[in-house]
């Protein structure tokens, strides 16, 4: 039986992601902080698709434990997702550093922290695969969110070296532009219907990536075409836009 791994396992899109890959006859091994709040979601998983799932306590913002975490897992998983995040206050971060400092960890350090640690088991067995949910918020820094989008500016490049890097040892990596989802990060926000997508449909975009080999994915195809365009406006037109 092929092993997934979801760290960051309390979120809309972990729950998704779950349900998929066992329904694909994965077992499935959830990450996260509070693994108690795991529990309904692991009886599931046994109940509905008969899914062997375990839970496993995870922090992202304590590297210094990554080590150790992976090191308690029997085998090392097959498909490991990184699906954790922060979108924090943009506003509070830019004068508060224990905000901005949080920001910064949870979307970069403790996404590259624990990827790196599983990046060395999958070189060493010559196969695997590495999920990375990173965001369009990343591809061009704008003054609502430009401290969560550097965060993932820096996670999107780092994937991209991962994968160069890990390409002759043939482990695939693959990064995920959600664009808009509807999830309890984003509940407050109001968000356009043709470019939100469910968590469901950004699982089943993941499933379908991994099991194709693809490099990059956009949940929605428009958002390809939207960050296009952003990224041509010329900086000193952009710079005075209220975006």
């Amino acid at each position: 039986m092929l092993n997934v791994l979801i760290l960051g396992a309390g979120s809309d899109i972990a729950v998704a992601l779950a349900r998929k890959f066992a329904s694909k006859g994965y077992g499935v091994q959830l990450a996260a902080r509070n693994i108690n709040r795991l529990q309904p979601l692991q009886s599931d998983l046994a109940i509905r698709y008969n899914s062997t799932c375990s839970l496993h306590e995870f922090d992202a913002e304590r590297p210094e434990t990554h080590a150790a975490f992976l090191d308690s897992f029997p085998a090392t998983p097959d498909v490991s997702i990184s699906v954790f995040g922060y979108l924090g206050d943009q506003q509070k971060a830019e004068s508060d550093w224990e905000e901005c400092h949080r920001i910064l960890q949870v979307n970069y350090v403790g996404a590259v922290s624990i990827l790196n640690h599983i990046a060395e088991r999958y070189a060493t067995l010559g196969h695997g695969t590495i999920v990375g949910i990173s965001s369009v918020a990343g591809e061009r820094g704008r003054k609502s969110n430009y401290l969560y989008g550097s965060a993932k500016a820096g996670f999107t490049a780092y994937l991209s070296g991962l994968r160069n890097r890990l390409s002759a040892a043939t482990v695939h990596v693959l990064t995920v532009q959600p664009g808009f989802v509807y999830t309890r990060m984003t509940e407050h926000l109001k968000l356009p219907a043709p470019l939100t997508a469910t968590p469901e449909q950004v699982a089943d975009a993941i499933v379908a990536a991994v099991r194709k080999k693809k490099n990059i994915i956009y949940v929605k195809w428009i958002w390809r075409w939207i960050m296009l365009v952003i990224r041509c406006i010329p900086e000193p037109i952009f710079k005075k836009m209220n975006l």
